[in-house]
């Protein structure tokens, strides 16, 4: 026995025997309460533990259960799909039952596309025409403005639509009829496009002066702002279409009608021969050569700003010296293009018509221009005063329809 228990016992011997007991058990008790309260924390996380690996375990079971699910639903619509049929619910006897009832196949619609409608031109077989230069218009004429000498035809009798080339004999009329020009006219309903259904960024109710409207008609090509001109004439429109083939006929355009002052309607016809006095007369008014080569406007609309740019990209490239200009297009006419342009040293007439692309119109000019730079004609012809017909005899190829039955369209 060590020195060390002989303390403890006499210390046990002088205590009576129901303290000791109590004692120890007091002790015991110290020592097993934290050991109890360590158990029952472990207990208490492990069915924590328990619980998660349960709550992972049952929502894997519904996980999996869900994707059946889905992979069943999908599966069965599928299947309906597939098999064409679609579910109903019937009820027999009190009963309710699902059944599959077979779908009728659906009609196969093919999607429309409405055939391009060929212009005149080509419709006449016009654009079968061979020429020395190999141009894509059908029609073309070039012709020195200062002596009359034909320089370059091209079924140029021929009588064609001509779109937007009217609105050259909108702006005469227009000037010779000297209205002021600093009025202020509006853009209505009767300015809608109900020929060919076009757009136009002039909205009704628009404000602008006569001027602002002509050159937008001239540079851009704007519709209702020619259409604005003419329903602002003394007499309104119809008057305004007489003094525009009233016009005609001063010039000698004797193959040449027209029905409105925008050139939407086909009726709209003139040859390139007539063209060609169109342009000379055109060009002795400086306010309309101005007008036709601007390259580009800005104009207030209800308070908003349009910005506009001439239609013609050879005024706009800047390499052309080009004193007047005017685009125009319609399906019945094709691509057209009227220019006065010193070309080598000679102011030059160009017409071309019903070309068969957006950019052959201008391709056809450049090609015209390096003709005349550098090989120029030697035996031109005069210029004739009443022509009919294209060159050749009526029964060759080249041969077209005159101007009463070409207005037949």
């Amino acid at each position: 026995m060590s020195r060390f228990d002989l303390p403890f016992l006499r210390f046990l011997g002088t205590l009576p025997l129901p303290s000791v007991a109590a004692t120890m058990l007091v002790s015991a008790a110290l020592i097993a309460a934290p050991m109890a309260e360590a158990a029952s924390k472990s207990s208490k996380s492990a069915k924590k533990t328990e619980k998660v690996v349960k709550v992972q375990k049952s929502s894997a079971k519904s996980s999996k259960s869900t994707k059946s699910a889905k992979a069943g639903s999908v599966s069965k619509r599928s299947t309906v799909a597939k098999t064409g049929s679609r579910k109903v619910i019937v009820s027999k006897n009190g009963k309710r039952k699902v059944i599959l009832v077979q779908r009728q196949a659906a009609p196969v619609r093919a999607a429309y596309t409405p055939p391009s409608r060929p212009s005149l031109g080509e419709a006449l077989g016009l654009r079968d025409t061979d020429d020395a230069l190999s141009l894509r218009s059908s029609v073309a004429l070039v012709m020195d403005q200062n002596t009359n000498e034909v320089l370059f035809q091209k079924n140029a009798a021929a009588v064609l639509p001509i779109a937007s080339i009217t609105k050259l004999m909108t702006a005469l009329v227009v000037m010779d009829a000297r209205l002021p020009m600093d009025e202020v006219l509006t853009i209505t309903e009767e300015d809608r496009d109900t020929e060919k259904h076009s757009s136009s960024r002039l909205r009704f109710g628009t404000q602008l002066t006569r001027q602002e409207l002509m050159l937008l008609a001239l540079m851009s090509s704007e519709n209702r702002a020619a259409s604005a001109l003419g329903r602002h004439y003394p007499g309104g429109l119809p008057a305004f279409v007489q003094a525009m083939n009233r016009k005609a006929r001063e010039l000698g355009m004797n193959d040449s009608h027209f029905v409105d002052s925008s050139g939407l309607s086909s009726s709209n016809v003139s040859s390139a021969l007539d063209l060609a006095r169109l342009v000379k007369a055109a060009y002795r008014n400086p306010t309309i050569r101005a007008f036709s080569t601007q390259t580009e406007h800005e104009v207030n609309v209800l308070g908003r700003t349009q910005h506009y740019v001439s239609t013609n990209r050879l005024v706009r490239g800047g390499n052309w010296d080009i004193g007047l200009q005017k685009t125009g297009f319609i399906s019945e006419a094709g691509r057209c293009l009227v220019m006065q342009a010193r070309v080598g040293g000679r102011d030059v007439v160009m017409v071309f018509l019903d070309s068969s692309g957006n950019l052959t119109r201008f391709a056809d000019a450049n090609r015209v221009r390096d003709w005349l730079e550098h090989s120029p004609p030697s035996a031109p012809n005069r210029f004739p005063s009443t022509p009919n017909l294209t060159q050749g005899p009526a029964n060759s190829p080249h041969y077209v329809l005159t101007s009463q039955q070409a207005r037949g369209i």
